[in-house]
């Protein structure tokens, strides 16, 4: 088996996997993933597409996220992961796809208008 590539995405983040023949160790740009992120719910979002097809701790991964926040990156990264799995097995689709890993969150945050606070907030309303 070579290296297996895949890309994940979430609101302004994108996260490129690779995935090879390992111990499973996972690497986000060039730390450890606990250490790059010490939530451990978070932690536990990125490992959950290898649980749901148990293949825990097969294959190695090395992580390149860049953009957004710690919550977007994390589920881009596991959108990745779960997209080189199925690139690996075909069977594993069923699995992911029912947990939902391998939808696009295509929700991004909407621009700020001009005239107003945000984006759609306006200012109190005085009618005279």
């Amino acid at each position: 088996m070579e290296m297996i590539n895949a890309i994940g995405r979430r609101k302004s983040s994108v996260a490129r996997v690779y995935l090879t023949k390992g111990e499973g160790k996972i690497t986000i740009n060039d730390k450890d993933y606990k250490e790059y992120f010490p939530q451990v719910h978070i932690q536990q979002n990125i490992t959950s597409p290898f649980k749901t097809v148990e293949v825990e701790n097969i294959y190695d991964l090395k992580v390149n996220v860049d953009g957004g926040g710690f919550k977007g990156q994390a589920e881009a990264v596991r959108m990745a992961i779960a997209r080189a799995l199925v690139k690996l097995n075909e069977d594993f689709r069923k699995p992911l796809k029912d947990k939902k890993y391998l939808t696009r969150d295509a929700r991004e945050v909407e621009r700020k208008k001009y005239g107003k606070p945000k984006a759609r907030k306006s200012f109190q309303f005085s009618k005279r």
